[in-house]
């Protein structure tokens, strides 16, 4: 028996430390005292890597024995993991999850992953290493300022030391003459992602930014920075672990670079401008058919709940 083809799969998104889990694992226990079930399905780049814990705010052991959660814990944090990778994961796990009766429920707020999922993968042109090598040895500065000149609304998007998405930005031109961000409208146009509910949590900049600031401190509490130091000591951060905000930052301490209140310092300020970040791709999300947008400063957790119920097509089950 499968879920009702009918009914949308909500995907909640929204900023870091916005309060999307809180939000998937209410709307699951409000799905479940009707008699219907959900499984949670991770979207976030970093919670697919094991003993990363604290810093990528992954479900707790006991959020996990109430509700079972999909793509968390996946690899090694020394393998590589791209959203290519997450979306066959995912999309099998969603199918999976709708052909036992239950309802996949998308949470988690690395955007691409999202939007790969709702309009399927961009397919740009095959890398060339070559190239690739050459632009890698090229300042960074150098790389930013033909970003600019040649795809403005990619340079606007990427954050300026993103060197790896800055090289890809200006292969993609060089091999195809197109910016990549034109070719990325031309995915936007082939969505096939009609199923799927958007659930965005919209946040004021000031709130969200004292809810980082609150949400790195909680973390700092938790360990955050032990974690980080047996990961590092472990040699189990590869080249693409190690790049997650809080772990990059407490690396540069381990390193001497700088102290650990400044180290923490800029975790919050790198999670403030990630947001930023998120803002971007979640104007473009919106354009979506089928899209809910909560102020989540006026409506409590249960009237969100309720509503999404309406929305998704939601019936309690009978007998």
């Amino acid at each position: 028996m499968s879920a009702q083809p009918s009914q949308l799969i909500p995907v909640i998104i929204g900023p870091t430390a916005g309060g999307k889990s809180a939000l998937a694992l209410h709307l699951a226990a409000h799905l479940k005292s009707l008699g219907r079930y959900a499984e949670l399905v991770s979207a976030d780049a970093y919670q697919v890597y094991r003993h990363m814990n604290i810093g990528t705010a992954k479900p707790t052991r006991e959020e996990r024995a109430i509700f079972e959660h999909h793509c968390i814990d996946m690899v090694e944090p020394t393998e590589k993991f791209n959203v290519s990778d997450w979306l066959s994961v995912a999309e099998d796990a969603i199918e999976d999850i709708r052909q036992r009766a239950c309802l996949p429920i998308v949470v988690g707020g690395t955007l691409l992953y999202a939007k790969a999922l709702i309009d399927g993968m961009f397919q740009g042109p095959q890398p060339d290493q070559t190239l690739r090598d050459a632009l890698s040895r090229q300042p960074a500065e150098t790389l930013r300022a033909e970003l600019q000149r040649i795809d403005p609304d990619a340079a606007s998007r990427l954050h300026p030391n993103d060197i790896r998405r800055t090289v890809r930005a200006i292969e993609v031109y060089r091999i195809t003459g197109q910016p990549i961000s034109a070719l990325q409208q031309q995915w936007d146009r082939g969505s096939i992602g009609s199923r799927y509910l958007l659930i965005e949590l919209d946040w004021p900049v000031e709130r969200i930014n004292q809810r980082i600031n609150a949400r790195v401190k909680t973390m700092v509490q938790l360990g955050l920075v032990d974690e980080v130091s047996e990961l590092h000591e472990a040699g189990l951060l590869g080249p693409t672990a190690r790049e997650a905000i809080g772990y990059k930052q407490l690396l540069d301490h381990f390193a001497g670079t700088c102290s650990l209140d400044d180290a923490i310092e800029r975790v919050k300020i790198e999670s403030r401008r990630f947001a930023k970040n998120q803002r971007t791709w979640l104007r473009r999300l919106r354009l979506h058919p089928h899209t809910m947008r909560i102020d989540a400063t006026t409506m409590e957790i249960d009237e969100i709940v309720q509503h999404i119920g309406v929305l998704i097509g939601l019936k309690e089950k009978q007998g």
